[in-house]
């Protein structure tokens, strides 16, 4: 096993990269916060099916957390992510400090329209979208792979992030990989670490929620009717929704019944101090 080559600034991500394009090879980036878990790992070897070099970036990126959310108390576990992606095969980890990615006098951010703007997380964390496409159009620009891959649980995240790639020509294809989950279906989540044991019992709820919700809908019940339900069954169970959702899966516009194309079940709920998310197909 091989441990991955340490690139701390751009200048060394650039030379590296550029190094194996010279040398004919296809380059994948995986962009991540750390604290990685086996979802994670999946991203790389997705990347890996059709490119020979793969790159992860940890990076927790102040600009996408609000005053009041929790970038002093994120996970971080280094050694531990560094042993996952050893393990993984991943070629490179891409570890830029703050003043890297931010240098002095840094004022540019990407304004976002579209998906970005649907009324979910938006509606929440107002400020996250713009942190999060700023600090991923700078890693796509930096790297300039060939394929970017993002998981498909933050699915309104990955949404932003096709519209943003789209909109600015940027020259890379964004892969979705699905969502890994827990034997009982909770979604992987570096902050399922945050869980009592009490909430973690609890938590598949959600999982469970929107499968039933998705199959009624597919049988014909109205969306909202059947999301409203959803709602009032996790509330009953003691979470505190912020929405439950269905939704167009490219657009994330609201959806009349019966309309036709791919759907998506978005929810968002609190479990004690912990907020968790999902999304299944409809």
């Amino acid at each position: 096993m091989t441990s991955p080559l340490i690139l701390n600034s751009v200048a060394d991500l650039r030379r590296t990269v550029a190094a194996w394009r010279a040398a004919g090879e296809r380059i994948a980036l995986v962009p991540t916060m750390g604290a990685l878990h086996p979802g994670h790992v999946s991203l790389t070897a997705r990347g890996r099916e059709s490119c020979a070099r793969v790159v992860v970036s940890i990076f927790v990126n102040p600009t996408q957390f609000a005053p009041n959310e929790d970038f002093s108390a994120y996970p971080r576990t280094f050694d531990a992510d560094l042993a996952k992606l050893a393990a993984a095969g991943v070629d490179a980890v891409f570890v830029p400090s703050v003043s890297e990615m931010y240098p002095d006098g840094f004022g540019t951010t990407v304004t976002l329209e579209g998906p970005a703007v649907a009324d979910l997380e938006d509606r929440f964390r107002p400020s996250h979208f713009a942190g999060v496409a700023t600090v991923v159009t700078k890693l796509l620009l930096q790297a300039l792979p060939d394929v970017a891959v993002f998981g498909e649980k933050d699915w309104q995240q990955l949404a932003v992030i096709r519209r943003a790639v789209r909109d600015l020509d940027v020259p890379v294809e964004i892969v979705g990989g699905p969502t890994i989950r827990e034997a009982d279906g909770l979604a992987m989540s570096s902050r399922n670490v945050y869980l009592s044991p009490a909430e973690r019992a609890a938590a598949p709820l959600i999982y469970r929620t929107m499968q039933a919700c998705a199959a009624r809908i597919r049988a014909g019940e109205p969306g909202a009717v059947v999301a409203a339900d959803g709602r009032a069954a996790l509330e009953g169970a003691g979470f505190s929704v912020d929405y439950l959702e269905l939704r167009d899966a490219a657009s994330l516009a609201r959806v009349a019944d019966g309309a036709a194309g791919p759907r998506r079940l978005l929810a968002a709920a609190r479990i004690g101090a912990t907020r968790l998310i999902d999304n299944i197909a409809v």
